[in-house]
């Protein structure tokens, strides 16, 4: 007899059979009904078909004392979660550059309750993530811990358990990933949080705890989809990238990991001419800056982070000749591009991440500076604030910075590693201004004794303008190169090559 034809290869081939989705057409039928794809469908998108060695796949819940054993394989495959190692953007990249380790949720398994085995199974890959430095992709859907486990006796609470701080702590110089839709919420939250960088999409609600817990402590009774909505968690940043639906996100997840599996071939890039005209000649006037990331950047390579959230500044990836690189924004177009807190905590992460991972960062400059105030302060400006010059302070890859316009202040200071000394290259187009605060409030505080004593308004506002041209010739580019405290002063069509130039000097990751 042949070994195909032993009994054991057969109790193999049903045990594995009995996961899949082919055998559970009711699970299936669920999902669909909701417009949902199953765990098992998104697997196979993230791969594209590449090679996949799976981790734990005959793992039950932890209920053999009150559920029949064979019931349990059927309705409880993986304990609720796949793990493995596969092959994500294998058509870009080397087997070894495109090894990721894969943790995705099937909420179609106990509502993708963390239990005994299923945490067992996340903490080895991420063990093996940890050793092999890879990047992960976790989709988060589920419902939290799971109290059903009646076959864990020697536990009282279950909080001796490593996922949550071995995924926190986790670095491997390579992105945490994650992916969520449908509810999340718990312990899935928990992790769904603590991603570098989270993807959702719009049918999600995200919240540290579900419609039960949130009841049983008295706080009322909501349904799951009041909690966090997407929509929610968008504008207050807990989100990073919001899309449509399952397609849409796996999509995403695949193209951000793309940032971090290597140097590509240069792409082509818009012509820099226009540049020269991108800003108005009006210094008062604002401009849309995401018009010259994308004129500055290889074609169609930006992709940002956070959109909604600290509107002033803009965070993304983009590859600049093939290489990838963090790309730092102001937008003037958002309180004229001034750093308030929620900026501050936007960017702070942000350069966290590039610190973290490698990626160079380029700092795009035009800011009047901190957002000042009552208001401000009411935010916990001070403390905001401050943890951007604690990120940029340190950095360990290169920052280098442009000066488009307007560089004020410590504003100005926190966008480019907490001084102009910081960036590799720094560098300005001829509209650049600086100072050590903005122009028309320097002349209001320096010269108050001056234009009080001018009684006339007419002459009073002669007289303030006059100062201000003054000061607007005395912190021009030209002069703050010529005082080197920039390293130079460029044509904006010269920029891109400039760049790229200023990161063939610096190592590669």
């Amino acid at each position: 007899m042949s070994f195909k034809d032993r009994q054991e290869l057969k109790q193999l081939r049903e045990r594995v059979a009995r996961g899949s989705d082919a055998q559970r057409p009711e699970a299936v039928e669920r999902r669909r009904k909701r417009g949902f794809r199953t765990a098992r469908e998104n697997l196979a998108d993230l791969l594209s078909k590449g090679p996949f060695v799976e981790y734990g796949a005959l793992a039950v819940a932890a209920q053999r004392q009150r559920r029949d054993y064979e019931e349990l394989q059927r309705e409880t495959p993986g304990d609720g979660v796949i793990t493995g190692i596969g092959e994500v953007n294998s058509e870009y990249f080397s087997s070894q550059e495109a090894r990721t380790a894969l943790v995705i949720y099937d909420y179609s398994v106990l509502a993708g309750t963390q239990g005994f085995f299923h945490h067992a199974k996340i903490d080895r890959l991420l063990s093996i993530a940890a050793r092999q430095r890879l990047p992960v992709i976790m989709y988060t859907e589920g419902g939290g811990g799971r109290p059903g486990d009646t076959d864990v006796t020697t536990q009282i609470a279950g909080l001796n358990v490593d996922t949550f701080a071995s995924w926190a702590s986790l670095k491997t110089g390579m992105p945490r990933i994650v992916v969520n839709n449908g509810y999340c919420f718990a312990g899935n939250a928990a992790l769904f949080g603590a991603g570098d960088i989270r993807i959702a999409t719009r049918a999600s609600s995200i919240g540290m705890a579900g419609p039960a817990m949130i009841e049983g402590g008295g706080l009322g009774s909501f349904r799951p989809d009041e909690i966090g909505p997407a929509e929610t968690q968008w504008r207050n940043g807990v989100i990073d990238i919001l899309v449509d639906d399952e397609a849409g996100a796996t999509a995403m997840a695949r193209r951000v990991l793309w940032y971090f599996q290597g140097d590509v071939s240069p792409s082509t890039a818009q012509d820099q001419l226009p540049l020269r005209d991108a800003l108005p000649e009006d210094r008062r006037w604002s401009y849309p800056v995401r018009d010259i990331i994308e004129r500055l950047f290889d074609v169609e390579s930006f992709t940002e982070l956070r959109r909604v959230f600290g509107r002033s500044v803009i965070t993304g990836f983009a590859r600049l000749g093939g290489r990838a690189v963090g790309v730092l924004a102001s937008d003037c177009q958002q309180l004229g591009g001034a750093v308030d807190s929620d900026a501050s905590d936007k960017a702070s992460r942000f350069l966290n991440l590039c610190n973290r991972t490698g990626l160079p960062v380029i700092s795009l400059v035009d800011t009047p500076g901190f957002m000042v105030g009552p208001d401000s302060e009411a935010a916990g400006a001070v403390h905001r604030m401050s943890a951007l010059f604690e990120s940029a302070a340190s950095m360990k890859v290169p920052i280098l910075a442009v000066f488009l316009r307007k560089a004020y202040g410590l504003g100005a200071m926190a966008l480019v590693g907490g001084s102009f000394a910081v960036p590799h290259f720094a560098a300005a187009w001829p509209t650049g201004e600086f100072g050590g605060m903005g122009l028309e409030g320097a002349v209001r505080l320096g010269f108050r004794k001056e234009l009080e004593a001018v009684s006339d308004p007419d002459e009073r506002q002669q007289l303030f303008d006059k100062l201000l041209a003054e000061l607007y010739d005395k912190g021009k580019a030209l002069e703050a190169a010529a005082h080197l405290e920039i390293d130079a002063v460029i044509d904006p069509a010269d920029t891109r090559d400039q760049l790229i130039n200023a990161l063939c000097h610096q190592a590669s990751r």
